[in-house]
């Protein structure tokens, strides 16, 4: 059974689009056209090689060109030129390899070329700017907040304490291959009246899987995206304490002699929500990012994130991408109405 859910977090791993490029413009097999106007957004996973930007838009790219020049201006408004980083090639086709959080911004391209008419020679030079918005982005972390319920014999007495004790041990045993543990742990005994039951007594147990156990980094093999197989760990750990309390409730319908222990899951008290963070320097922003709004997309200049909240926050004196601090000179400035 394991193995089936196994493979079906896979599969739901790769319909997630993980690896597909994000973006708001015409693209085929990695390329991106151009389009005159307001510029469209392109997400670049970090570290990861950008999709082929082409200077002209589709319609022109099917139709003769004659002798095109290609001008591409950087975020930082300067020429760009071919380096170990950044690949131009002689048809104005560009890609940034190993993206970064400071390449992120405006890339324009200026196309250049002629019309001549057959029968007279006569030339007339065209110009095409074409924009593109490019922004570094992560996976989200996840975590589980997770919620079970047991019942007891009584609200009162050690035995509740030892029995939170044990089944921590248990679940942080079942993940521990996988540097996922339990944080922040709770409990609470209730007495709760049942329909043909009568009163008994339960326990409302709360915790959180948590992919950032003691050692994580080892789990990560020298990977720069490493939040790829934290993500993949955590959930396989969640399958796993899905399974151990589904097993539980098995123990419950398939206990022939009847005599439960005092002590027993609550069948389908489990409840599982996923929690996403970002790393410093990223955030989530569905308005601002629609097309990639479970991203952590890098924050703007102007914003800045500083820990794993899911937002980036103002700071108007952040002049980069990806900023985790915000100066406090900015503080004793005039404030502007």
């Amino acid at each position: 059974v394991m193995r089936t859910w196994v493979l079906l977090s896979a599969v739901l791993w790769c319909l997630t689009g993980v690896r597909c490029p994000r973006s708001t413009l015409f693209n085929t097999k990695g390329f991106v056209y151009g389009k005159t106007g307001q510029p469209g957004k392109i997400y670049v996973k970090l570290h990861q090689n950008s999709p082929v930007l082409i200077c002209m838009d589709f319609k022109l790219s099917k139709k003769e060109i004659v002798d095109p020049t290609y001008l591409w201006i950087g975020p930082n408004e300067k020429t760009l030129t071919g380096n170990n980083r950044i690949n131009i090639t002689k048809t104005g086709q560009l890609m940034v390899k190993d993206f970064l959080e400071p390449l992120s911004g405006l890339y324009t391209c200026t196309l250049s070329y002629k019309t001549v008419k057959a029968e007279t020679q006569e030339e007339k030079t065209v110009k095409k700017r074409y924009d593109f918005m490019v922004f570094a982005y992560r996976e989200p972390d996840y975590s589980y907040q997770m919620a079970v319920r047991f019942t007891t014999k009584s609200c009162i007495g050690r035995y509740n304490d030892v029995f939170f004790r044990v089944l921590k041990k248990i679940l942080d045993n079942l993940m521990s291959d996988l540097s996922c543990h339990v944080i922040e742990p709770s409990y609470k005994c209730h007495s709760v009246e049942i329909p043909e039951h009568g009163l008994i007594h339960e326990l409302f147990i709360a915790f959180q899987v948590n992919p950032f156990a003691p050692g994580w980094k080892g789990a990560c093999n020298g990977s720069v995206d490493c939040e790829d197989i934290t993500n993949r760990n955590i959930l396989q750990a969640r399958d796993r304490i899905e399974e151990f309390f589904w097993s539980q409730a098995y123990i419950f319908y398939h206990n022939f002699n009847k005599t439960l222990p005092a002590m027993h899951f609550v069948d389908h008290s489990l409840q599982v929500v996923r929690l996403d963070s970002c790393r410093p320097g990223f955030g989530k922003d569905e308005s601002l990012h629609s097309n990639c709004a479970s991203c952590c997309v890098v924050c703007s200049p102007a914003t800045f994130s500083p820990d794993v909240d899911v937002t980036c926050q103002t700071c108007v004196s952040v002049l980069i991408y990806g900023a985790k601090s915000c100066p406090t000179s900015n503080k004793n400035q005039p404030h502007e109405d």
